[in-house]
């Protein structure tokens, strides 16, 4: 079989034409140079190896570029991290604004009636100087001084009605009798020893105090019972 093959390689034109020319070997030898002249490309290690004896490596080259991408994102994750940061403390200083200015609203609305209402006050201590200087026993008899029981009832309710407004706008009144003396929310006017009284105390109220919101609005205005030992 594999001289019936080589003797029809013989019988072809080209090789018959080269063996009459150069005879049987050479033309062997030729046809052998053709069929095996087609070089590969150059494969990776010879690439390798060439490029080493140029004197520069792949593998130099691929660390010096992986320095400096790794470099690129290291500054790239400082500058995001310094932006996230500006970030939060903008998000932290907007909200401490934004409670800032409810809690000023919040108080203006709570307190706008404040210097209103603290006028007030100085119409309800009249009311109640008034109502303080008529004798209670001229009160008894409701028909001979009707007059006098008519005005003390008309003078009474409207005291009473300013309290009322007042409650509904977060003003209240306070009365500290017989409670110890408290300097936030009273002011002494004298002190004196009382028997039978718990030197402290106080023990006669001039002028009733007032809160608004749970803050004062004007503080009592007291006696206090004086210790008389002098502590």
């Amino acid at each position: 079989m594999f001289r019936s093959a080589l003797a029809n390689v013989y019988r072809t034109p080209s090789f018959a034409t080269v063996s009459r020319m150069a005879g049987p070997r050479s033309a062997t030898s030729a046809f052998a140079r053709r069929m095996y002249s087609d070089k590969p490309k150059d494969t990776d290690a010879e690439k390798t190896e060439a490029a080493t004896k140029e004197g520069e490596t792949p593998a130099t080259v691929n660390v010096e570029a992986f320095e400096k991408l790794q470099k690129s994102v290291t500054e790239k994750d400082a500058k995001l991290k310094e932006l996230k940061d500006a970030y939060l403390r903008s998000l932290a200083d907007a909200e401490n604004i934004r409670m800032r200015s409810k809690t000023e609203v919040d108080n203006t609305k709570v307190f706008a009636i404040q210097k209103f209402a603290k006028d007030l006050l100085d119409t309800i201590d009249i009311l109640e100087l008034a109502l303080k200087h008529v004798p209670k026993g001229d009160l008894v008899d409701k028909i001979a001084n009707k007059t006098l029981v008519d005005l003390h009832e008309g003078v009474e309710m409207t005291k009473s009605n300013l309290l009322k407004t007042l409650e509904r706008h977060g003003v209240e009144s306070f009365d500290p009798i017989d409670k110890p003396y408290d300097p936030n929310t009273s002011h002494a006017l004298y002190q004196a020893p009382i028997a039978g009284k718990t030197p402290g105390d106080v023990f006669n109220v001039e002028k009733r105090g007032y809160i608004i919101n749970g803050r004062v609005l004007r503080p009592a205005q007291v006696g206090v019972v004086l210790d008389p030992n002098g502590n």
